[in-house]
């Protein structure tokens, strides 16, 4: 939550210290506490899989944001072959969660 609180999300407190949902300009992103495997999360990172996605208005400002507090990205922001923005980040879990809008 710490982590996502650095990117402009605000929490409630948890339900039964596993779960919350983080809200920032209408998106809301659920955080669950679960089990990790390191090789599943080295898989997805070197291939760089999805764990989450999400739309952003205003995307450069976000990713602005996000670099100004020094987030981890994976992927640059960059323009898509389907017209959109979006880049990644990594969170300390090492979640990769992509981030786009138009």
């Amino acid at each position: 939550m710490a982590y996502y609180t650095k990117l402009g999300f605000t929490f409630d407190e948890p339900w039964e210290g596993f779960y919350a949902i983080g809200r920032i300009d209408g998106l809301e992103l659920h955080l669950k506490a679960a089990d990790k495997n390191e090789e599943d999360r080295q898989c997805r990172r070197d291939r760089e899989h999805l764990d989450a996605a999400a739309g952003v208005d205003g995307v450069e400002a976000f990713y602005d944001r996000c670099v100004a507090n020094g987030v981890t990205i994976v992927r640059a922001l960059a323009a898509t072959e389907w017209g959109t923005k979006d880049f990644y980040i990594s969170d300390p879990d090492g979640y990769i969660i992509s981030f786009g809008g138009r």
